[in-house]
């Protein structure tokens, strides 16, 4: 039997964070090439540190002169992103930073495994095992603590850039532990929040005068009474912040983009990639069967598996957990999957709309527990599998 009481613990991170600079330069690139190209392959990386900032990766259009014409747009998409985010410090700076675009055409034989030819269907992009998760925990069928400590940062990010909290600065964490009782959430025992701030005379109590009142905004009504821990900036000072302080890199934030550590993870990242690459489709439409699983009552929480190999279509295994608390046999809902839904490379992204530009968006405050868009964005988080599912079983 799982237990009922304890307490789980998960981490956020802001859009100026590091890491999450890089992951947004890597979908911005991604998506102005899906805009040109549907059908575009990329697999942008990007570095970060101070007052440089690194692209490389692999890239691909149908048209090589459109290609060239491509590449003379990356560094200014790279200043677009980080003049969004909000840097204007004197060692990262939108208009000053050095940008260097090392990306360079696809590899022809990864091409060669991955493209349609004659009754060959389109193959995965890689090798790999990916994870879906949801729980009715919270409305959007996540976690609680993940969703909440995304809920701050992005919460916080509003208030900055609307010039209504000018002292905070891009570079944020949130960190929220939180207490279970019979198996739901009730409570918070700790809340970690450190933000960096430009008056650089600011003190930990002073920031969290600023930022107390957006938390307990966001937080649940009676998550935090007297016993609730408050560590704001407890290390003093936060005033240098983002890639000056520390170096980023894309797609090493994959438990933050995910369920906070509450679900498994199968490794690969996301961001920078297109959706040919099963790292990415195939997470994401795992969220999507273990959402509609939840969202049909058939469990209170699924675990949904899938796996590749690079060049084969379909997935070799489909596996279902939900850890007991199913109304039908997990095996029985593996094979409702399988009926309902294509799970080749191209069956997903035709599904779910993902051959748009709508990846960007996705870079910071999860990739998931957010709302549908008009435009195909989070299409994954739709619910419109639910009679099918009930249908097939």
């Amino acid at each position: 039997m799982s237990r009922q009481n304890y307490t789980f613990t998960s981490e956020s991170v802001s859009e100026g964070h590091p890491d999450k600079v890089c992951d947004r330069i890597s979908d911005a690139v991604l998506d102005a090439f899906l805009a040109e190209e549907p059908e575009a392959r990329v697999a942008a990386e990007t570095f970060a540190t101070t007052n440089r900032v690194v692209i490389g990766g692999e890239v691909g259009l149908s048209d090589q002169d459109k290609l060239k014409d491509y590449m003379g747009r990356i560094e200014q998409i790279a200043r677009d992103c980080i003049k969004d985010i909000g840097y204007e410090q004197d060692k990262f700076h939108w208009k000053t930073v050095e940008v260097t675009n090392l990306l360079h055409e696809q590899s022809a034989h990864i091409a060669q495994g991955v493209d349609a030819s004659g009754d060959k269907d389109e193959g995965a992009g890689d090798q790999g095992i990916m994870f879906g998760y949801a729980t009715n925990e919270t409305d959007a069928l996540m976690p609680a603590p993940i969703q909440y400590s995304h809920a701050i940062l992005r919460r916080l990010a509003e208030v900055r850039k609307d010039g209504t909290e000018p002292t905070l600065g891009p570079d944020a964490k949130s960190q929220l532990s939180v207490r279970y009782e019979n198996g739901k959430p009730v409570g918070v025992s700790s809340i970690v929040l450190s933000t960096q701030h430009l008056d650089e005379n600011m003190t930990s109590a002073d920031v969290r005068s600023v930022v107390e009142p957006y938390i307990l905004e966001v937080l649940p009504e009676g998550w935090v009474d007297a016993d609730t821990a408050w560590h704001v900036n407890p290390t003093g000072k936060f005033v240098i912040g983002g890639p000056d302080g520390d170096a980023g890199l894309t797609g090493r934030k994959i438990i933050v983009d995910t369920y906070g550590g509450a679900a498994p993870h199968g490794g690969g990242a996301f961001s920078g990639k297109d959706p040919t690459k099963v790292d990415r489709s195939a997470a994401y439409v795992a969220r999507y069967l273990a959402k509609n699983v939840v969202a049909a009552g058939l469990a209170e929480k699924c675990t949904i598996q899938l796996s590749y190999a690079i060049g084969v279509s379909k997935p070799l295994s489909i596996y279902c957990d939900t850890f007991g608390t199913g109304e039908v046999e997990p095996a029985a809902i593996e094979r409702a999957i399988d009926q309902v839904m294509d799970l080749t490379p191209r069956g997903i992204r035709s599904h779910l709309g993902m051959n748009k530009p709508i990846y960007a968006r996705t870079a910071a405050y999860g990739h998931f527990g957010r709302a549908p868009e008009a435009d195909g964005g989070f299409s994954w988080e739709k619910v419109d599998l639910v009679d099918a599912l009930k249908a097939a079983l």
